[in-house]
């Protein structure tokens, strides 16, 4: 086929991608068919537009002008989106729908599914059962048969350790394997992520398994409403706790050892600096993955989320270095650039009245408003003390206040609860 009729073809899918979305019909509408096997090298000619007709258009989808920044050069990551946390606005996106192996980042579907529904105190005794079926070579939290845990731990271990033992075994105090992975996958509906079928609740490899890059970052702002979450996610080390070591005829004693978080970006690593104004979010690596990488950072007022999945280039922690480029550049450009598209609100949430003067979105599925005077804020995380929710809880790497997500500009869902300034305390 000759290039001027590609090109002809290719302006006449965008143009009708447009003409789709103004019509107003549901963003499945617009899903891209699933892919019946390992995903290509190339992303495929037609993706999903949830969210906006260019966000379906393989390659970088930027508005570039006078005034905005050029993006980063040397972006290697098969995938990646930059988005405002609050408006849901796309500041540029690379195959932001291309369906590819999610690896651990699938663990925040995990936790906004599952988090909700266990108090933090609740203790579950692991019976073996509960560790059946763990992938070889999974990434370990170290928890033992026959030892008791609280639903903390847990999730400690899942956040930090990205631990698929303590996937396991909140996925069997929920009803199984199975149960979780179909909960999951309701709740990736809900949150209109068109790209996502779930085949595991730890994000293991597996045959079918995928998301986008534009489904992680819906997971991650809809996990960061939850105070919990965002706890777990932006806690830089704690205590976990180990085997009962028994000593005579005493009841016997339990150590503790200490847990990092593998996110580099939080905890750092040898030539990996903190980000300045990191709060989270999920990191995962896997054979079929390669690396991927979920990151929510605050600077001046503006809160990015900004997801990278695999970056062809090899080196060490480059999803990291990627990730902290385009956070750089999405923190110099917001205010600046023109959105590409916008992040999609859950299919249950209600639009509140949209502000005198406030533009309404006009891609697919955008959100018309904002919260809602009468959202109650729910207050953040404060200083930790002892035990696993000590050492590490760095609600701040540096001195000063995150406003995560405040200022009403996120939620469409009056009954979401805006979160509160989380206290940033100094990293130990």
């Amino acid at each position: 086929m000759s290039a001027p009729k590609k090109i002809a073809q290719r302006s006449l899918l965008i143009t009708s991608a447009a003409l789709l979305t103004v019509s107003g019909l549901a963003p499945s509408a617009f899903a891209a068919p699933k892919p019946s096997g390992s995903p290509s090298t190339a992303p495929p000619a037609r993706m999903s537009q949830v969210g906006g007709a260019r966000l379906g258009v393989p390659g970088t989808q930027v508005n570039l002008a006078p005034g905005v920044p050029v993006l980063p050069k040397g972006l290697t990551g098969r995938s990646w989106i930059v988005t405002d946390a609050e408006s849901g606005e796309v500041l540029a996106s690379h195959n932001a729908h291309w369906r590819l192996p999610p690896a651990s980042t699938l663990k925040m579907l995990f936790a906004d599914t599952v988090l909700p529904r266990f108090p933090r105190d609740q203790r579950h005794q692991v019976v073996p059962t509960d560790l059946a079926g763990i992938g070889a070579g999974s990434s370990m939290v170290g928890i033992k048969e026959n030892e008791s845990y609280t639903v903390h731990d847990l999730w400690l271990g899942v956040f930090l350790r990205s631990g698929n033992d303590a996937v396991h075994v909140l996925s069997a105090m929920n009803g199984g394997v199975a149960q979780t992975v179909k909960d999951m996958q309701a709740h990736a509906d809900a949150l209109q992520a068109g790209d996502t079928h779930v085949v595991s609740p730890d994000g293991y490899d597996a045959p079918q398994q995928y998301s986008s890059a534009y489904d992680l970052t819906l997971f991650a702002r809809s996990g960061l409403q939850k105070k919990d979450f965002r706890e777990y996610c932006s806690t830089v080390r704690a205590k976990f706790p180990g085997a009962t070591t028994q000593k005579g005829k005493g009841k016997g004693t339990r150590e503790t050892f200490e847990i990092q978080n593998t996110n580099r970006l939080l905890s750092g690593d040898a030539d990996t600096a903190v980000y300045p104004g990191i709060a989270g979010v999920k990191n995962g690596n896997t054979t079929n993955a390669g690396a991927t990488f979920t990151g929510v950072a605050e600077r001046g007022g503006k809160v990015l989320l900004v997801t990278v999945m695999n970056p062809e280039k090899h080196e060490h922690d480059e999803v990291y270095k990627e990730t902290a480029q385009l956070f750089d550049w999405g923190f110099r450009a917001a205010g600046k650039v023109q959105p590409v598209g916008t992040l999609v609100p859950p299919l249950n949430a209600t639009p509140s009245a949209r502000p005198s003067g406030a533009p309404s979105a006009d891609v697919t599925g955008a959100p018309q408003g904002t919260a809602g005077a009468g959202s109650e804020p729910v207050k953040g995380a404060t200083a930790q003390s002892g035990g696993s929710r000590g050492a590490g809880t760095a609600l701040g790497i540096a001195a000063g206040l995150l406003v995560l997500l405040a200022g009403g500009a996120f939620l469409v869902n009056r009954r979401w609860p805006l979160p509160d300034l989380m206290r940033r305390r100094q990293r130990p």
